[in-house]
């Protein structure tokens, strides 16, 4: 996934990744994500995870519920936007499709 990072905000968001909170690290693990990523290129930011779940939407949904999640989103998302200007209202991360695969 790839959103772009809005330059007036890069120290803000490097400065939270560089201390991500626990209560954010703990509802990403139980919600079954493992190795998760985040690479910066410029204004780009890529982001890398394997789903080791069995229900992607309730997962999902539990994290979108978590109170800390929710205000830590609350301080990250204002850091990013979109490629697409006719992306969903809200979606920052877009997925990538994949071209490439090797095990």
């Amino acid at each position: 996934m790839a959103c772009r990072l809005r330059p007036d905000k890069r120290a803000e968001y490097l400065r939270l990744h560089s201390d991500v909170w626990p209560g954010v690290e703990e509802m990403i693990s139980r919600c079954g994500i493992r190795n998760f990523t985040i690479f910066i290129r410029g204004d780009v930011l890529f982001g890398y995870y394997e789903y080791v779940g069995d229900d992607w939407d309730a997962d999902q949904a539990r994290m979108a519920a978590d109170p800390v999640t929710r205000d830590w989103w609350s301080h990250t998302d204002p850091c990013q936007i979109g490629f697409d200007s006719d992306a969903a209202d809200g979606a920052r991360w877009q997925a990538l499709d994949e071209v490439w695969h090797q095990d």
